[in-house]
């Protein structure tokens, strides 16, 4: 499960139906006779925290918010996925509760390979057990970061920069100062924990003081440098 993996925007293949499996061989293919597809409409919960594993859900299109729940009832945005993306890839790995929920955004199309189908799959190929505990391993370091940047980043300005910025290098190499940029002021309020307003507030001034621009869905970042200082709490003289 990532981070701010908000965005591996890789292709769905018909032929493998899971991205990060793509490539690696004809045994692949034979996942997507298990496969079953599925268009949901926004607000669609998908799976809930706690939940056991349907199995692997892979986006085609469409976005899924992924959130927790504290002990007091408040709702953590973890990251808002896209197209490409896999969910519920530990759950069904490991056979254990899913750690988060999943739903909808926008009408989403997802590709579903059932939890014992894909287990026992991965049970006859053993060969390509690297590449899942890659992916998991990827997960896990995207979802420490993100745990990091909500818990020990003081203020949602920096939070806000360390978004924008993880966004960035998310885009892949060569998009060194852009990226899709595809979520709403909300989601991002959520993700960072602060209120929708502030998150306005403060994009509107990165775009005041020329760090920044978001053209359509497309954001384009003009200081780097400026803004990973904001990011790590060097605001003064940004009027931040």
């Amino acid at each position: 499960m990532a981070t701010l993996q908000v965005l591996q925007n890789a292709s769905v293949s018909a032929g493998c139906p899971v991205p990060f499996l793509i490539g690696l061989g004809s045994s692949v293919q034979s996942l997507d006779r298990v496969t079953r597809e599925h268009v949901y409409p926004a607000e669609s919960v998908l799976f809930m925290e706690g939940q056991a594993s349907q199995g692997l859900m892979v986006i085609v299109s469409g976005k899924v918010k992924l959130s927790t729940a504290s002990a007091d009832g408040r709702t953590i945005v973890v990251r808002v996925a896209g197209a490409g993306e896999v969910l519920g890839l530990s759950a069904t790995v490991v056979g254990r509760a899913s750690e988060l929920t999943a739903e909808t955004v926008e009408p989403t199309r997802i590709k579903i390979i059932p939890r014992d189908s894909f287990r026992q799959w991965l049970r006859c190929h053993p060969e390509l057990a690297f590449q899942i505990a890659q992916e998991l391993a990827e997960e896990y370091n995207d979802t420490c970061q993100q745990l990091r940047s909500m818990l020990l980043t003081p203020t949602a300005t920096q939070r806000l920069a360390r978004t924008l910025l993880q966004l960035v290098r998310n885009a892949g190499p060569g998009n060194d100062l852009h990226a899709p940029f595809t979520m709403t002021h909300q989601e991002i309020a959520e993700m960072i924990g602060c209120s929708r307003e502030t998150v306005t507030r403060t994009l509107s001034s990165l775009r005041h003081k020329g760090m920044i621009d978001i053209e359509g869905s497309t954001l384009i970042v003009h200081n780097r440098e400026k803004l990973h200082e904001l990011a790590q709490g060097d605001g003064a003289g940004f009027g931040f």
